[in-house]
């Protein structure tokens, strides 16, 4: 297999950390978006980490492991998997077989019938069952030899037969940032009727004694709840508040592991708080982010599925949804991810399409995989993608090193020191006798306890705050590339990153100085020109739908504090005594809260609108990003989410199944796989073309040029509702560079009543593209003075999709 270097540093699972030492071995490990790596993984989840990002920056071009890595760029994300099989060993697969039976008990009668046919044994296929799906779908899980796995999945009434694997995890200031203060109008009555489904992981559920989920003033839960409230361990139930929990224990390999409701480690209570979490008055982090904390929409129900423990298996996934769909939600909320090939191969692009049938909008984290492009994930057109954006707050630490000079580090650094300075090493100061470490890399076996005990540490490319505690060290200052820092993390240890450059210049005045000396301050709140888009967020292109933008919207993920648990430490070191109900992290687990608690705002003043109209008014109403990126739309999509101007959109772009029907067909999804998933006869041939290049009304417009030397020539069709006054006439408004002429047809449209539909046609040519790199950004605004909907127009040549 692959020879690995030996570095220990953390990472990150979306949001939550691993301590991971690369290592031989001879088993691939799963890995999302990328190739097999080989690692050893002790789980112990944390926040958001720029520390890979150096290890993968500065080795990529020696190790091809470090590619493995899903966020390669400016996280570290790999999570553990299945050992290949031998031939014939059995392991854990998913059958999907397309919408649901009339019952589940039919379900699972013609799951054992046809489990039987290919193993010829029905006592063998009853025991090698591990779950019926049923309520919302049609499915099941069960022990398969690879032969089994490919029989049935030539067996016509299946669609996909796919293994079992593992997913990744992927406030006070950020809703006033969004421009929703205490006082935004609401429309309370409805909102308390909202249901948001929470699928989380990282043993989430919801810590019930978290202030953030107190029930006073709650009337009884909604008339539509179905669902169920499991108890347990430092589990006693739900009240009005959180008026569901469940925990799914389905996967075998994850069977001796906690499998109640309760919150241990802190991230589905964060994800659920941001979402609905009531006003908390004094929230802060040892005096950090003092203020308001509250969800935007603190009037909503929640319901938590919890679907992982120390993985994130998709036999637990799609039984979730399958309960959540059943249960009555009104949205739901994923704040983990992966890429897979081909929708009907994946369980979350499953379970949301079953939810947009039944009109739930699935929100979905776009992944920590950036800057990489090609890293983003959960891009299926049915799913809200979110990035992660910054608001105009961000957390610095400041380093003093000498007497006369102060650098702001990055971290959250609770930690208020007792001296007002301290002496500094380096690693490659505090080496053992023999032992060399020319970079300060810090390698526990290199380091010599009696030059670590009562200093501060330069340590490059990992964090080594335990080990350098363990060893008397004061703390810890990390080398870290530029693009790595837009948000801070949790040490166990004060603690704090700095750029590279910046880090070679302690090395500098350490090595050229007699006595060095440096000190970590506590955190400091900085305000920030925002928003912008966060390094560590996935950008496009997606790779498993070219014709559509992604992600589609961003929304803040950078340092955002909200309800945690007291179960658990902020690092959740064994060292680290330090807890509290509220934590600051960042990550698109972040992110995507943020934009599901938006689309439950916008559907508490219009509950009978579908998910695609929710999703076409967050999208069409973005505020614009202040601070540009290098691949602009591909990695902020329509742009930052703004929840008040969504509720009166003016337009809206709609979807229906049928349009859905059409692109999986352009997707080339045909035949009886079809006609299962969608539970009616579809013939490809027979459904009218919508027409334009993408062939899908949806609210942004991408084209992908197949080659730099053709010009730029091609058309989108598209379809607009008018949800704002009756009668009203909007006008065209195009922006694009000077050599794009877009051309939109006709360039008024006038309306008569509500509901009315009018359609246009956007005409775009050009010459052709200067590079293989070169995106074009262009956009679409209409407006009838009082509303603006606004589609970004994005043009890039098909080989970036191909780039990483």
């Amino acid at each position: 297999m692959l020879a690995l270097f030996f570095l220990s540093l953390k990472g990150i699972v979306n949001d939550q950390f691993y301590q991971l030492e690369a290592m031989k071995d001879p088993r691939p490990v799963y890995d999302v978006g990328a190739s097999s790596c080989i690692i050893s993984l002790r789980c112990e989840m944390d926040s958001v980490s720029p520390l890979s990002f150096v290890a993968y920056n500065w080795y990529k071009y020696q190790y091809d492991c470090a590619r493995s890595l899903f966020l390669s760029a400016s996280f570290l994300l790999t999570s553990l998997g299945h050992v290949v099989a031998d031939d014939g060993e059995k392991k854990a697969y998913i059958v999907y077989m397309g919408n649901s039976l009339k019952t589940k008990t039919l379900a699972a009668a013609s799951h054992h019938s046809l489990l039987s046919e290919v193993i010829e044994d029905e006592e063998a296929a009853r025991q090698s069952i591990i779950y019926s799906y049923g309520k919302s779908f049609n499915a099941f899980a069960a022990y398969l030899s690879p032969d089994e796995a490919e029989r049935l999945e030539e067996k016509e009434n299946v669609v996909s037969v796919f293994p079992n694997t593992m997913r990744q995890l992927h406030t006070t200031r950020s809703w006033d940032f969004l421009g929703m203060p205490l006082s935004v109008e609401r429309n309370l009555q409805i909102e308390s009727d909202i249901i948001v489904g929470v699928l989380d992981s990282g043993f989430s559920g919801i810590y019930i004694d978290a202030p953030s989920f107190d029930d006073k003033g709650f009337g009884p839960p909604p008339a539509k709840w179905k669902g169920t409230c499991q108890s347990g361990s430092n589990f006693t139930g739900c009240n009005n508040k959180v008026i569901g929990a469940r925990a799914y224990n389905l996967d075998p390999e994850s069977a001796k592991l906690n499998s109640t409701p309760v919150d241990e480690l802190g991230h589905g209570s964060h994800t659920a708080s941001t979402i609905a979490g009531i006003p908390v008055q004094g929230a802060n982090l040892y005096g950090l982010g003092e203020g308001t904390a509250r969800g935007g929409v603190p009037s909503a129900r929640i319901a938590v599925y919890k679907v992982c423990s120390y993985h994130c298996s998709e036999v637990d996934i799609l039984a979730a949804f399958d309960d959540a769909i059943d249960d009555g939600v009104d949205i739901l909320s994923l704040s983990l991810g992966g890429n897979y090939p081909g929708y009907f191969k994946d369980s979350i692009a499953i379970g949301a399409f079953h939810a947009m049938k039944k009109g739930i909008l699935s929100s979905c984290s776009a992944g920590n995989g950036g800057p990489n492009l090609n890293s983003l994930e959960n891009g299926a057109p049915w799913i809200l993608t979110v990035g992660a954006s910054a608001t105009d707050r961000v957390y610095k630490t400041p380093i003093r090193i000498g007497e006369d000079k102060e650098i702001l580090g990055d971290s959250i650094n609770t930690f208020q020191l007792e001296k007002k300075i301290y002496p500094l090493t380096s690693g490659a100061k505090a080496t053992k006798q023999g032992a060399k470490d020319y970079k300060s890399f810090c390698f526990p076996e290199t380091l010599d306890e009696n030059k670590i005990k009562g200093k501060i540490v330069y340590c490059f490319g990992a964090d080594r705050t335990s080990i350098i505690k363990d060893m008397g060290g004061i703390g810890v200052i990390i080398g870290c590339p530029r693009a790595a820092l837009d948000s801070g993390i949790s040490f166990v240890a004060p603690a704090a990153c700095v750029n590279v450059e910046v880090g070679e210049g302690i090395q500098k005045y350490i090595n050229s100085t007699k006595n060095p000396q440096a000190v970590i301050l506590k955190s400091k709140e900085v305000n920030a020109s925002a928003p912008f888009v966060a390094a560590f967020s996935s950008r496009g292109p997606y790779n498993y739908a070219r014709s559509i933008l992604k992600p589609d919207i961003v929304a803040p993920g950078v340092s955002i504090i909200a309800g945690y648990t007291k179960l658990a430490s902020l690092t959740r070191d064994s060292g680290d005594n330090r807890f509290n109900v509220f934590h600051i992290l960042s990550g698109t687990s972040m992110s995507c809260p943020h934009a599901t608690a938006a689309a439950a705002y916008v559907k508490s003043f219009h509950p009978e609108w579908s998910p695609s109209a929710i999703k076409s008014a967050l999208m069409t109403t973005t505020s614009e990003m202040k601070v540009g990126d290098q691949f602009a739309e591909l990695a902020y999509g329509a742009g930052q989410i703004d929840p008040v101007r969504a509720v009166q959109p003016g337009l809206v772009y709609e979807l229906f199944k049928i349009d859905y029907i059409r692109f999986l067909c352009n997707e080339g999804y045909n035949g009886s796989p079809l006609q299962l998933v969608i539970d009616e006869d579809a013939n490809c041939s027979s459904i009218p073309k919508f027409g334009g290049q993408d062939d899908l009304n949806y609210p942004s417009m991408l084209l992908l040029q197949k080659d730099i030397v053709s010009s730029i020539s091609t058309v989108f069709h598209r379809t607009v509702t008018n949800v704002g006054h009756a009668n009203s006439t909007y006008k065209a408004i195009v922006k694009a560079p000077e050599f794009l002429n877009i051309t939109v047809i006709p360039d008024t449209l006038v309306f008569n009543e509500l509901n009315e539909t009018k359609s246009f046609e956007v005409e775009v040519n050009g010459p052709p593209l200067k590079s293989n790199y070169t995106v074009l950004s262009a956009s679409l605004e209409w407006t009838d003075s009082v509303h603006r909907v606004k589609s970004p127009i994005v043009i890039h040549p098909s080989s970036l999709a191909k780039k990483s």
